[in-house]
This record gives structure tokens, sequence and C-alpha cells, in this order.
């Protein structure tokens, strides 16, 4: 799925108004529409609402959603800003529709304190996506109060106070939701942690913009989805040996951090290599060939990794509980070096890369780097926020002609190219040691697999995730353990593998 900037998003509506052709009223009477069966799905067990509406587009998708929640039956209050009568064209249009029905009560801004909200929705409508300023006056106090409530919160299309296409400051007044219904595409900022926050759990509700628009419109930016996973996929062939499917290395482990190397072993084994080999301490053979009786076992030295053999026409996953002693810093620099396949480096081979800038001319091109913040801070230099750092890895992606998967709450796949894909699956259940050990093997494993290194990279991070939340639905998320991760990954196979067949 593409991701467009305010000027795209307004572009696609006015393209659509144009050439489907509808009005810009009857395009937000389809938007309020889609909110109105989601709001009525979801909310059974309220009755009440309160929707605060501005005095643009936004207020007036407001208008039109109470309006029509009012004639599904539920009790709906409507608030708005008494002494400001300038709407736009469309919003005064379902203003006036909603003033036809005499069971709805226009209520001022300052009436709030006065309303119970128990058992009752509050739904934000009074800033859209062409919002260019920090609130101020009573809409800062308004969201201030709002936000001090306990009930229930719904954003239209984006919490008010957000921006679209760049981050808020610390300070900034923004809307906390609980859920965002937006309109036909995600927003960057709301795949960042600094303003994400803000939109909690996100809905995109599909209103029909012009297709023929989306497809011709350009973008760096993507979100993975479904479709994009099915076309990436390759179901498994009926006629095929383990020779087909590659032969995967996950070189880690080091004293007291075996378990790192038999987390990224399994998950690679799960995820389907062909042969899959651990190259290891010594120290850790009984516990590698024990826990992973699937996996061959190659001496890497005794209590560290002291040489790292080069195997032909092997994928090589580099770096899980790896250690920087100077005898495992030595032996990678030197299979470096040497290798000119790509391969995935995670963790201890980052920081070991990271202690000379001159490093990283070493890694083979299109090869996948897997850092969270702090390694990528440690291989690139500091950046101000989230956004920021998008941008280095963006430049350092292209200047290295490597795969950077940043780690994050929606990590991302940058590539060469300058394109970011940002995965949405997953969830804060992940945040446990051994979770980046888990995505290793799995790259990894779909490297080995003959994916090219953006499918791997970016259905690696699809899998992942999409396996962390099964993991999460059965265990919750503080129980899930990465082993769970493991187990869900044959059931994310499954799903795919029933999605691909349905689409013949």
């Amino acid at each position: 799925m593409k991701i467009f900037t305010t000027e795209n998003i307004r572009s696609a509506d006015q393209y659509t108004i144009q050439n489907e052709p509808v009005s810009s009223v009857n395009l937000m009477e389809r938007a309020a529409q889609s909110c109105t069966e989601w709001i009525t799905l979801k909310c059974k067990n309220h009755t009440k609402f309160a929707v605060f509406c501005g005095k643009g587009n936004n207020g007036g998708d407001g208008f039109a959603i109470a309006r029509l929640l009012y004639l599904k039956g539920f009790d709906v209050d409507v608030l708005i800003d008494k002494a400001n009568s300038k709407f736009s064209d469309d919003a005064l249009i379902n203003l006036k529709r909603l003033k036809e029905i005499s069971g709805i009560t226009l209520h001022d801004f300052s009436e709030t304190d006065e309303f119970d909200f128990e058992k009752t929705v509050i739904i934000d409508a009074l800033f859209g996506t062409g919002l260019s300023r920090n609130l101020d006056g009573i809409y800062k106090d308004l969201i201030e109060n709002l936000n001090k409530k306990i009930s229930p919160k719904i954003s239209i299309d984006i919490p008010s106070g957000m921006f679209s296409d760049q981050l808020n400051g610390p300070n900034d007044v923004i809307f906390k939701a609980d859920y965002t219904l937006t309109f036909q595409f995600w927003k960057k900022t709301f795949l960042h942690p600094e303003t994400g926050v803000f939109a909690g759990k996100v809905v995109v509700l599909d209103i029909k913009l012009s297709q023929e628009f989306i497809d011709q419109t350009q973008t760096d930016d993507f979100v993975i989805d479904d479709a994009l996973i099915l076309k990436i996929f390759k179901p498994r062939q009926e006629f095929a040996h383990k020779g087909t499917y590659g032969k995967s290395i996950i070189v880690g482990g080091s004293y007291g951090k075996i378990g790192a190397a038999v987390l990224a072993t399994k998950s690679a084994l799960r995820t389907g290599s062909g042969l899959t080999f651990v190259l290891a301490p010594n120290c850790g053979y009984e516990i590698l060939q024990t826990n992973c009786p699937e996996a061959m076992f190659i001496n890497g030295g005794e209590n560290y990794i002291s040489r790292i053999d080069e195997q032909e026409k092997a994928i090589y996953g580099i770096g899980p509980g790896l250690e920087t002693e100077k005898e495992t810093e030595n032996a990678l620099l030197e299979f470096l070096k040497n290798h000119q396949s790509p391969l995935i480096l995670d963790a201890d081979a980052l920081n070991i890369i990271s202690q000379d800038e001159n490093y990283l001319k070493l890694i083979p091109k299109k090869s996948i780097i897997t850092p969270h913040p702090k390694e990528f801070e440690r291989l690139f230099g500091k950046t101000e926020n989230s956004v920021e750092r998008s941008g280095l890895a963006k430049t350092k992606a292209k200047e290295l002609e490597i795969y950077i998967v940043l780690k994050d709450h929606h990590t991302q796949v940058l590539t060469p190219n300058g394109q970011v894909y940002y995965n949405v699956t997953g969830n804060s259940g992940m945040a446990k040691g051994g979770s980046g050990d888990i995505l290793t093997g799995i790259i990894t494993s779909l490297l080995a697999q003959k994916y090219s290194s953006e499918e791997a990279a970016i259905l690696g991070v699809w899998l992942h995730g999409k396996a962390a939340d099964l993991a999460a639905e059965k265990y919750s998320r503080e129980a899930m353990q990465p082993t769970d991760v493991i187990d869900e990954i044959g059931n994310v196979f499954l799903y795919l593998n029933k999605k691909a067949t349905t689409q013949l």
C-alpha cells in the first residue's frame, strides 16, 4: 500500500471527484458511511456519542457521522465553536442536514464540562490532514480537557493536532485516540513512535478513491500489506528436494550466549531453509545439537568464534550472541574481506563493524543489516528523531548499496533505490531479548531460498511480526516468549498458502 502526502491525498480526492464523477459532498458522505459502519459494528456496547466538530471538512465528516449514527438509533450530541460560523462549503451542507434532525442538539465547546461522559464514545472530527500549525486557544484547551476523559476515543482520519507529513514538536497538543479511522491511506506520522502513539489502533477505510490515480502516482513510501506479501510469497513446489531451498549458515553464539544462536537457527529451520548449519563455538555444541537436531554444527572456536569458514552457495546470517572479542572481530573482518555474496548482519556483527567506518565498506552489495536504534546510532551517528533516523538510513542504504532493516515499533525496510517499506505487523510483546535473533534466522532462510534481498527483508519482517501477533493472541503480549513466535511461523505459512490458493 502506498503512503501519500497530504498534497497527494488532496489530488486523489479531486481526481476522483472529476473522473468518477462524484460530488465532493457525496464523497464526504461515502467516507462518513464507512466510519459509521465500523463504529456501529465495534461500539455495540455503547449507546451515546459526543461528536466534536471543527469548521473544515473534517468537521463535515463529523456532522455526517453524527447524523448517520442518530439514524441508526444512537444518542448523539454534537459540539462546535458557536462563536465561529465560517465553515467549509461541504461542512456547511452537512451542518444544515444535521440541523434538520430535531433529536440532535448542537452544543458549544464551553459546555463540555457539563456533559456526563459515562458510557459515551468521544469522536474527534476537529482537524484533518490540512492542519499546518500548532493548536492554541480554545482548541488546545478543549483537546487537553478531552484527553483527560476516560471514555473511548475515536479520531476521524487523523488525531486533531497531529501533522500528516512531519513530526510534531514534543510539547504540541494532540488528541489521544484509542482508534483512528483513516481514509484510504496510512499517514506517515502514524508510523513513527513520537506521533504514532496518539493514533491508537489505525483502521484504514477504503472510500473508493480513484484506483487509476493511486496506480499512476509515484511515491517512495509504502506500508507492507497482504497484497504486497502475496506478490512476494512463493508457495512450496510439489517436486522439490532439500537442495531446492538453499543452504543457511547461522554464525553466532559465545560462552553464555548460545541461546541467541539457538533462536536464530530454530527460526531459520521453521522458515523452510533446505539445509541449515550453525557455526558456533564448541562450548555450545551440546546445547545446539540438543535444541536444534535438524541443523548441522560447524565448530568455529572454543568459547568464542575465532574462524568463519567459507562454504559454497551458502547464505550467512552473522551476529546473534556473537560477542565482540578480538579473535571474533578478526574472524569476521577476514571473512568479509573475502566474501562477495549478500549476507545478513545483526547484533554484535554490527557492533564490530561500527568500531571503524571503513569496515562498512566490507559489507557485500545487496546485503541486509538489521540494526535496532542504538546499533544504528553506533554505525551511522546520532539523529534527533525517528524520521531523521529513517532519512539517514535511506542515505546510507543508497551509499552502501545495501538493505537496512531499521527495527522499531513499525520496522522499516530501506532499499538502495530510496524506497521505504513500513511493517505494521507485530506488537509490544516482541520487546524482549531474542526477538531480533529470530528475525535474523528468518531473513537468512528466505535469502537462501532464492528470494531477492528486497523480498527477503520485506517478507521477513512481515512474517516475524505476523507470527508475534498470533503468539500474543494465545499468550498475551506480557507472557509471550520469543520461542512462541518461532512456533507460530508455521501458522503464518498456512495463512499465506490459503490466501495464495484462493487467488488462483
